[in-house]
C-alpha cells in the first residue's frame, strides 16, 4: 500500500512538470535560480522543484499614456494624451533586466512625451504631429531596447488647448479667411481693370465703336419700357455721322 502511495506521489510530481505555452507566449526557465533560456510555444516540460517558469507575452501591447500638462516652447500650457504600441522581442531580457516592463515603458513614455513636446512651439505641434510622433517613438525605443522590448508606434491622440487660446486661434483663422477674400477680390478688380484698359485702347482706335456701344446700352435700358431717354442734339449728329460712315463702307 505504501508503494502505491509513493508511486502516486511520484506520478503527480512528474506530471506537474508538463506545461503548455501558448503560441503568443514564451516561457523563461530558471534552474535553481539561474536562467537557462526560453522555451515554447507548445508542450514543454519543467523539472519540478528544480525549475521555475515565468510566462512572457509576445503580443503587441496597447498602452495609453495618461493626459498630462505640458508647456510648449512658446509658453502655451496644453494637455496632451497619447498611446504607445510595443511588444517584447527578447523574453529573457524582459524578465531579468527589468522588474515590470509594462510599468517601465509607461513611465518612460510619459516623461519622453513631456520632454519632446516641450521642444516645439504650438504651431509646430499642430502641423508636424507625424514627425513629433516619430521622434517620441525613437527616444522611447532607445530606452526600452536593453529591456528586450521594442516600441512600434507612438501617436498623440488628443491635444487640449486653453479656452483663451482657442478663441485666439479662431480669431486668427477668421482674419486669415478675410485676408484671402480681400486678395481674391483685389485680383478680380485688377483683371477687370486690365480688360477694361484693353477695351478702351481698342475703342479709341475706332471712334464710331464708342457710339455704337452707347446705342447698345440704351437699347438694353429700353427693354424694360419704364425709362425715358433724352438724346442730346450733338449726340444725334454723331449718330447720323456714324450711320453715314456705315453706309459709305457698304
Amino acid at each position: 500500500m505504501t508503494l502505491y502511495i509513493i508511486l502516486a506521489v511520484v506520478f503527480v510530481i512528474v506530471v506537474s512538470g508538463l506545461k503548455v505555452v501558448k503560441q503568443y507566449e514564451r516561457g523563461v526557465i530558471f534552474f535553481l535560480g539561474k536562467c537557462t533560456g526560453e522555451r515554447g510555444p507548445g508542450l514543454i516540460y519543467v523539472i519540478p522543484i528544480f525549475e521555475r517558469m515565468t510566462r512572457v507575452t509576445m503580443r503587441t501591447i496597447t498602452m495609453a499614456i495618461p493626459s498630462q500638462k505640458i508647456i510648449t516652447k512658446d509658453n502655451v500650457s496644453i494637455d496632451i494624451a497619447a498611446v504607445a504600441y510595443y511588444h517584447v522581442m527578447d523574453p529573457v531580457k524582459s524578465v531579468i533586466a527589468i522588474e515590470d516592463v509594462f510599468s517601465a515603458v509607461n513611465q518612460i513614455s510619459q516623461t519622453t512625451v513631456r520632454n519632446v513636446v516641450g521642444q516645439f512651439k504650438l504651431d509646430q505641434l499642430l502641423s508636424q504631429t507625424v514627425d513629433i510622433n516619430l521622434q517620441i517613438k525613437n527616444v522611447i525605443d532607445s530606452h526600452t531596447e536593453p529591456w528586450g522590448a521594442e516600441v512600434t508606434a507612438v501617436e498623440i491622440k488628443d491635444i487640449t488647448l486653453p479656452d483663451n487660446m482657442q478663441r485666439a486661434m479662431a480669431k486668427e483663422a477668421e482674419a486669415e479667411r478675410e485676408r484671402r477674400a480681400k486678395i481674391v477680390a483685389a485680383e478680380g478688380e485688377f483683371q477687370a481693370a486690365e480688360k477694361l484698359g484693353q477695351a478702351a485702347d481698342l475703342i479709341s482706335k475706332h471712334p464710331v465703336a464708342l457710339q455704337l456701344r452707347t446705342l447698345q446700352t440704351m437699347a438694353e435700358i429700353s427693354v424694360e419700357k419704364n425709362s425715358t431717354i433724352i438724346f442730346p442734339a450733338q449726340f444725334m449728329t454723331t449718330v447720323n455721322e456714324a450711320i453715314k460712315m456705315i453706309k459709305g463702307d457698304s
